[in-house]
This record gives structure tokens, C-alpha cells and sequence, in this order.
């Protein structure tokens, strides 16, 4: 895990005030190998902070999206999670579990029609481990 005073210049550099509730935040979603819902990180900061509001923990994901530091995936009808990998993969979504997996951005091959300018692509497969 990154220390907070590393967290803080980085948030800096990315145009954030680093306030304590965004430390926390960051020092959760950018060290997790897990792919976390807001309800999660909610939990973490909760566990972290003590008393957070949830549009505290929304309006920081938001904010760290918007300045390139995590990645929102809509992973299934309502059920959006963050990733910190923000370059280029697809992801792979156990049916049994729920948990989302990186998959490496050459293991899918996707070509656009005839036409067309891909601004983004994101993969989303679903399986289950064997």
C-alpha cells in the first residue's frame, strides 16, 4: 500500500486537494487487486474513518475517475465497480462469485466494422473457474 504522504502528492498531482476522506479513499481503490462497488469502499472508509457519508465516498470515485486515477466498469444492469487499472484491459466476471478479473488486453481480439472510429473497448466475459 502506498504511504498517505505519497497518496496525498499524487492526488495533487492529478489536480485533487487531498482531504482525509480522500486519502482514505485512494488508499483503498488504488491498492486493491479487487475490482470494489461504492457500497465497499463505503465500508472501508467507514471502517478507516468512522462516521463517512455515502455521497462523500461517490462524489471522490467520481472525482478520481474523472482525473484518470481509477476506472468505472458497469459490470452487469446496476452493478458499476472500480478498477485502479486504467490501462488498456477487458475483464472477466465469475458467474459464481461476482468477483472481476483483469484479462490481458491481447487475450481479446475486437475489430470494428468497416466505417467506424473506436474511441474505447472494454471486454466483458463471463465464466466461471474450474
Amino acid at each position: 500500500m502506498t504511504p498517505r504522504r505519497d497518496l496525498a502528492g499524487l492526488l495533487r498531482d492529478h489536480g485533487i486537494q487531498p482531504s482525509a476522506h480522500r486519502v482514505a479513499v485512494a488508499s483503498y481503490v488504488l491498492s486493491t487487486d479487487d475490482h470494489p462497488s461504492a457500497e465497499k469502499v463505503l465500508e472501508h472508509a467507514r471502517a478507516a474513518l468512522g462516521l463517512v457519508s455515502r455521497a462523500t465516498i461517490y462524489n471522490t470515485l467520481n472525482l478520481l475517475v474523472r482525473r484518470g486515477l481509477l476506472r468505472e466498469v458497469i459490470v452487469g444492469e446496476g452493478r458499476v465497480v472500480f478498477d485502479p487499472n486504467v490501462a488498456p484491459h477487458h475483464h472477466l466476471i465469475d458467474r459464481e462469485t461476482g468477483r472481476v478479473h483483469d484479462v490481458p488486453w491481447d487475450a481479446v481480439k475486437i475489430e470494428a466494422p468497416a466505417g467506424f472510429d473506436v474511441a474505447d473497448v472494454q471486454a466483458l466475459l463471463y465464466g466461471k473457474a474450474h
